[in-house]
């Protein structure tokens, strides 16, 4: 794994917007097609808004898939992020050659599968990814499920998890929070050929803290990321704060 330590979050989201549409145009170049994973939440304004910035990115051969959806919630609500994505990324880029969005208000599990026969089709160049609070990567709280190969799971939101969807304002109660989600499972996740993973902010500290030096393990979901090849992971002084020395050397 790679670290980039940035002076500031709005140069975080920079760099790493930067480097994901530096891939992308690799990809079309050398495959004709880039397939690409987004995520959202907080951690991703800056970088998402970069990369719809980014000069020469054929976008008509780009195809996108996302991370997660909450279970229950409409492509209304202020929390959807298929709502998220439409207004912050979709609307800014010319059209996609296709563009898969979680539903999670009807059947989940039949969602779940109709995903997995389509990004089955689509190895994923570059994904754009966050850590959350409790060290999740997508909604795949702890204790993660390294070990299933299924691409999409339904998953249970930890406490955690909840009050930071609930702290970031993205609802108004802890009670409206949902409970369940589709989730990309860590293995797809980790099959991503190249992962962009923007962390910025101290509420964040522990989690990076976590993922850079615990043992790989279940209980640190983000600490798999240790073990993927080509990952960069984009940090500022407020998420990188607990960090030993030595690691950013």
């Amino acid at each position: 794994m790679n670290i980039d330590s940035s002076p500031d979050k709005a140069e975080l989201g920079r760099r790493a917007g930067a480097a994901a549409a530096a891939l992308i145009r690799k990809a079309i170049a050398e495959n004709g097609r880039a397939n690409i994973i987004l995520a959202t939440g907080a951690s991703q304004f800056e970088t998402l808004n970069q990369l719809a910035s980014e000069p020469a990115i054929d976008w008509i051969k780009v195809v996108m898939f996302h991370l997660d959806e909450y279970i229950g919630l409409p492509v209304t609500h202020p929390a959807s992020f298929r709502k998220y994505l439409q207004e912050r990324f979709l609307a800014k880029v010319s059209s996609l050659q296709a563009v898969y969005l979680i539903n999670g208000e009807e059947n989940a599990e039949a969602e779940c599968v109709r995903l997995a026969k389509i990004i089955a089709q689509h190895p994923i160049d570059v994904a754009l990814i966050g850590i959350g609070e409790n060290g999740h990567l997508a909604f795949n709280d702890p204790p993660a499920d390294f070990d299933t190969e299924q691409p999409y799971i339904i998953v249970t939101l930890d406490e955690q998890c909840r009050r930071q969807q609930l702290g970031e304002g993205w609802f108004n109660t802890f009670e409206e929070v949902p409970t369940q989600a589709i989730s990309m499972s860590i293995r797809q996740i980790m099959k991503s050929k190249h992962i962009i993973c923007s962390v910025p902010d101290g509420r964040k500290a522990l989690a990076v803290k976590n993922c850079l030096e615990q043992p790989v393990s279940n209980s640190y979901p983000a600490s798999i990321l240790q073990m993927h090849p080509t990952c960069t992971l984009y940090v500022d002084p407020e998420s990188a704060a607990l960090l030993h020395f030595n690691t950013l050397a």
